[in-house]
């Protein structure tokens, strides 16, 4: 353990915002899986509805910072591509 009051503080605020990343990753990826799930489906109007809320959630993790920007728009690039295939 440090023993530097300001080594102490960024562990705590590390810690604080590492739990946070992790709430706001998960929430990236059940979205993510909820739009390939109805791909899967081959549900075009069940998949269109998932893919507004998962870019939703994308964004607003690359806005941030828990994902790079290009990082975030590869996502929902993917992710559009599987549903525009959907015939």
């Amino acid at each position: 353990m440090a023993n530097i009051k300001s080594a102490k503080k960024r562990i705590l605020v590390n810690r604080t915002k590492a739990e946070r990343n992790k709430s706001i990753k998960s929430a990236v990826k059940t979205s993510i899986k909820k739009v390939e799930a109805a791909v899967a489906a081959s549900d075009k109007e069940a998949a269109s509805i998932a893919l507004v809320d998962a870019i939703s959630t994308i964004d607003k993790a690359a806005t941030k910072g828990v994902y790079h920007k290009n990082n975030a728009s590869r996502k929902v690039s993917r992710l559009s591509k599987a549903v525009n295939s959907i015939a």
